[in-house]
């Protein structure tokens, strides 16, 4: 992690839970993340339901917690990297997921904690647990293939070495498991929209959240899981079909209704991609 990146969030800390204020835009954000997992859980789910009806030549019934409403993350193991506050996090318990939350700042997780001592039901239950480490050394402790669900929100483009930081979320996963990551491509737009707009213009965070250079275009994701993390042509996969395997969906804000959307899956993506952006893909078994 960029330990300078690490020390700007650290003076942030205080500010996670305002929804008016620094982290005003991720608060915004966080119900297209919970949309975006489910279905793209809802769609795995249900392709293998029904690979299991056909390869057994009868309706087979695959218990899948994401086909079921309410709690649809029920016992799933779920790693939060990078949780900053808790935002995603807590919400990911009260769907039933077992979270761990990390992130490098221990003054962040400490806003976590406190916050969700708050929540009787949330402080009241073993489903929550923060830590103050690094993926990586998450990793070394013992962490390799633990989880059944990996997030990265927001991170990556802090991350000064993304190949190794890519590295780690893969070993952490099981066989089997779900990668989501949500970034910003390194393209003019998402310079005028998230530095000189969102920084420097209208001071929606502060100045110097982000590097222009540490963005990663879509296409760069995929290929690291077609080269270094060989994903995308290895395992079970291949028999899916490609976004059963992996996808891109650009994301963005509409001032107006004060919310994100998802961009329509068969949208130009040259242009639904060119800033924020979702990335999901599944560890081969």
């Amino acid at each position: 992690m960029d330990t300078e990146n690490v020390a700007h969030f650290t003076r942030l800390s205080s500010q996670w839970w305002d929804p008016q204020g620094e982290f005003a835009l991720l608060h915004a954000m966080n119900p297209i993340r919970l949309q975006f997992m489910r279905e793209k859980l809802r769609e795995v789910g249900e392709w293998e339901q029904t690979r299991a009806s056909v390869e057994n030549g009868r309706n087979i019934s695959v218990q899948q917690p994401w086909l079921q409403s309410g709690a649809w993350l029920s016992g799933q193991r779920t790693l939060d990297v990078g949780c900053g506050g808790g935002l995603l996090s807590e919400s990911l318990a009260r769907l039933g997921a077992n979270v761990t939350g990390i992130d490098a700042s221990s003054s962040n997780i400490e806003m976590a904690k406190i916050h969700a001592s708050q929540d009787d039901k949330l402080s009241q239950q073993a489903s929550l647990d923060y830590q103050s480490i690094m993926a990586e050394d998450l990793l070394a402790k013992g962490g390799k293939e633990q989880f059944d669900i990996v997030c990265a929100m927001e991170v990556v483009e802090h991350v000064r070495q993304p190949d190794l930081f890519l590295r780690t979320l893969a070993d952490l996963l099981k066989p089997g498991g779900h990668l989501f990551m949500s970034t910003i491509a390194r393209t003019p737009l998402s310079y005028f929209l998230t530095i000189f707009m969102a920084e420097n213009l209208l001071r929606f965070v502060t100045p110097g959240t982000h590097k222009h250079s540490q963005y990663i275009d879509p296409d760069e994701l995929v290929e690291h899981f077609r080269t270094q993390t060989p994903w995308i042509s290895a395992g079970e996969t291949t028999m899916s079909p490609k976004r059963l395997q992996y996808e891109t969906r650009g994301t963005f804000y509409v001032p107006g209704l004060g919310k994100w959307v998802l961009a329509p899956r068969d949208s130009n993506k040259t242009i639904t991609e060119a800033a924020n952006y979702f990335f999901w893909i599944r560890k081969p078994l």
